[in-house]
């Protein structure tokens, strides 16, 4: 029988166990912390697809190429819209309800660079609770082996193929083993000091994928939500919001995002999220605002997000609230095929972890859990005919150099780094500085020992080669913006491979 371990317990790991089971693999899931405990809990905005009778499929793809800067693979993206239905379709046999009408059809709605209100949420703004919870309780009812607090530290190759994971769990090093690999740890938000992610995205599967000689693609490509609550801990207000027609408001009460884009709101993230930093910053860094007070049924429609503005003391809909952009999707990652093989024999990726070239410079809104149904359902199908053996042709690697001064390290000081000089707005004297401080950083560490200091090394290596992307492409496109260059003009790259002299 055919075996697969897959580590994190998403939308995209728990489909690929879902598919991989019914085909007749013996699949093992792995959770760094619990098993319910992850990026896909936490998404508001829900799950696009063509699946309203006045939609088209072509529609959602050329919504998903526009959006993408022109740095899309167009096939990966036929693939996603193609495909995308009936994996909605799916979702809701395992049991996720779709919000509906009064008349029992099923209600879509509308974001940022969507041509069609295609949207499904379920619970109003708890569509990836939802999904999470329907996943997490098929895959136990499957009799699916699932062990959580098991944090990766490392995958195990014998002959150039991967067929193991090291885990450490309770303190202790364990090794599994597997015909198939499956990374679906989500991504990196942690690398910075203001995100939406959860504590555990340390960029875990992609730093073990680059130890172990995977390429990885786009980790410059770092999407940033515009309207994260400024008021106490980060909190995602979802695109949702702008969607039913709430506005963001200047101290003078403006709509500057007018004067960014004919759509304001409901523009690209990437430019609402550069319209929000450069009001910030023409107002002495104060947060603006976001004036929901006009949209009808605001509690009904977003419950999850009424109930933390009344935990800040904050009433919605009666005033504005404050929001800054945050560190919120890597469209980058561990670089795959159409049916997620990585670069080595044996190893998948899906999800955040992936690069599948869906979301080239900037991801569409709510395409995020359709690419991690549609490509874990892939790599499913591929585990179970044996497609492990053929993986996705390597190319030259790009290497960063390492130099600087040892300085002293912890991760909020890595965080404040790359926020400054790799977040929003890049330039190359920025980018060299964290290049040059993260290599620094890097030489000499010692092993790490506990999961904290794993996580770090991981934060390190991602850190290291996403800055050395940046760094490559000198040419602003969709979230990489460079102040250096600012007209848009997609240049290609090459993958990325381990920097040479990492330490991490």
């Amino acid at each position: 029988m055919t075996s697969a371990i897959v580590v994190g317990t998403g939308i995209a790991g728990l489909t690929f166990a879902l598919h991989a089971a019914r085909r007749g693999v013996d699949v093992t899931l792995v959770s760094k912390a619990a098993a319910d405990e992850g990026s896909t809990r936490l998404a508001q905005g829900g799950i696009a697809g063509a699946v309203f009778a006045a939609d088209r499929i072509s529609d959602h793809a050329r919504d998903t190429l526009a959006a993408g800067a022109g740095l899309c693979d167009e096939a990966a993206v036929h693939v996603l819209v193609s495909e995308g239905p009936a994996r909605v379709r799916e979702l809701a046999g395992w049991g996720i309800a779709f919000d509906r009408d009064a008349d029992g059809r099923l209600r879509g709605g509308l974001e940022a660079a969507h041509s069609f209100p295609r949207i499904l949420h379920a619970g109003g703004d708890a569509t990836g609770l939802a999904i999470e919870s329907a996943l997490l309780r098929a895959a136990r009812e499957a009799g699916i082996r699932i062990i959580e607090h098991a944090f990766l530290t490392g995958i195990v190759m014998s002959a150039g193929r991967a067929n193991g994971v090291r885990l450490l769990r309770e303190g202790r090093s364990q090794t599994l083993t597997a015909d198939a690999i499956v990374l679906a740890t989500g991504g990196a938000g942690r690398l910075f000091s203001r995100t939406t992610n959860p504590r555990v995205a340390t960029g875990d599967g992609i730093a073990a994928a680059l130890r172990a000689g995977a390429e990885v693609r786009d980790l410059e490509f770092v999407q940033f939500h515009p309207t994260v609550l400024a008021a106490g801990s980060p909190f995602l207000i979802s695109e949702a919001v702008r969607g039913e027609g709430a506005t963001l408001i200047d101290d003078e009460g403006n709509r500057f995002a007018l004067d960014a884009h004919p759509d304001g709101e409901l523009a690209p993230r990437d430019v609402v999220a550069r319209a929000v930093a450069a009001c910030m910053a023409a107002q002495g860094g104060r947060p603006v605002r976001l004036d929901a007070t006009r949209v009808p049924r605001l509690r009904e429609r977003f419950p999850s997000i009424d109930a933390a503005m009344r935990e800040r003391g904050l009433d919605w809909t009666r005033e504005p609230v404050p929001v800054t952009p945050a560190a919120h999707y890597l469209m980058g990652g561990v670089r795959t095929d159409l049916h997620a093989r990585t670069t080595l024999p044996g190893l998948y990726a899906i999800g955040e972890t992936a690069r599948t070239g869906v979301h080239g410079a900037n991801r569409l809104a709510s395409n995020s859990l359709l690419e991690g149904a549609v490509f874990g359902a892939r790599a499913a199908a591929d585990v179970a005919r044996g497609g492990g053996d053929h993986p996705l042709r390597a190319t030259s690697p790009a290497r960063a150099e390492a130099s600087g001064d040892i300085l002293p390290f912890s991760r909020e000081a890595l965080q404040e780094l790359m926020w400054a000089h790799a977040g929003l707005i890049r330039d190359a004297d920025g980018l060299r500085l964290a290049a040059d401080t993260i290599a620094a950083w890097c030489a000499g560490r010692p092993a790490p020992r506990t999961v904290a200091e794993h996580e770090d090394d991981n934060l390190l290596l991602v850190a290291q080669s996403l800055v050395a992307a940046a760094l490559a492409r000198p040419a602003s496109v969709g979230a990489h913006c460079r102040s250096d260059d600012m007209p848009r003009s997609p240049l290609p790259v090459p993958a990325l491979s381990v920097p040479s002299g990492a330490a991490c």
